[in-house]
C-alpha cells in the first residue's frame, strides 16, 4: 500500500512545563476532517508519548505513539494507537514522523517494537530514518 502524499509544516513552540512540545502539522490529505485542518502533534516527554487530539462527530479522542528509553541514547518505539474511525487517514504516519524527527533532533537510536512504525520507516526511504534503527 502506497503512502498518501502528505504536506507537513512543523513549527517548534516554546516548551511548557513538563517538557511538552507541540508541533503544528498541516495534512492536506486528511479526508475525515476539512482539507485545511491543522493537526497538532504534542510531544509529552514526561509521559514518553506523542499524541494528536482528534475531534469526531460529537466526541474527542486521541491518537498516541508511546516509547520508552532503553538507555541514555536509545529508545524503543513501542506502539501506536489511532481510534478506529480515523484509521487509514495518515494519522499514524504523522505520529511516526514526529517520533523519527525527535530521534534526529536528539541524536538517538531506536529499537522498533511497533509494526506500523517499522512499515513507515521502510516506506519512507528518502528521509533516511533507517540509519537511526537498531536491528
Amino acid at each position: 500500500m502506497a503512502l498518501r502524499k502528505l504536506i507537513f509544516r512543523v513549527y517548534a513552540l516554546n516548551s511548557t512545563p513538563h517538557s511538552v512540545k507541540v508541533l503544528n502539522t498541516h495534512m492536506s490529505a486528511f479526508s475525515v476532517l476539512s482539507p485545511n485542518t491543522d493537526l497538532r502533534v504534542k510531544h509529552d516527554r514526561h509521559n514518553l508519548c506523542f499524541s494528536i487530539n482528534l475531534d469526531g462527530e460529537g466526541y474527542q479522542d486521541s491518537a498516541v505513539l508511546r516509547y520508552k528509553f532503553t538507555s541514555k541514547k536509545e529508545v524503543d518505539l513501542l506502539s501506536t494507537y489511532v481510534p478506529e474511525s480515523f484509521r487509514g487517514k495518515g494519522v499514524a504516519a504523522l505520529l511516526s514522523k514526529a517520533a523519527m524527527d525527535f530521534l534526529v533532533e536528539e541524536n538517538l537510536k531506536a529499537h522498533i517494537s511497533c509494526w506500523y512504525i517499522k512499515k513507515y520507516v521502510e516506506e519512507t526511504p528518502l528521509l533516511c530514518y533507517k540509519d537511526l534503527i537498531i536491528f
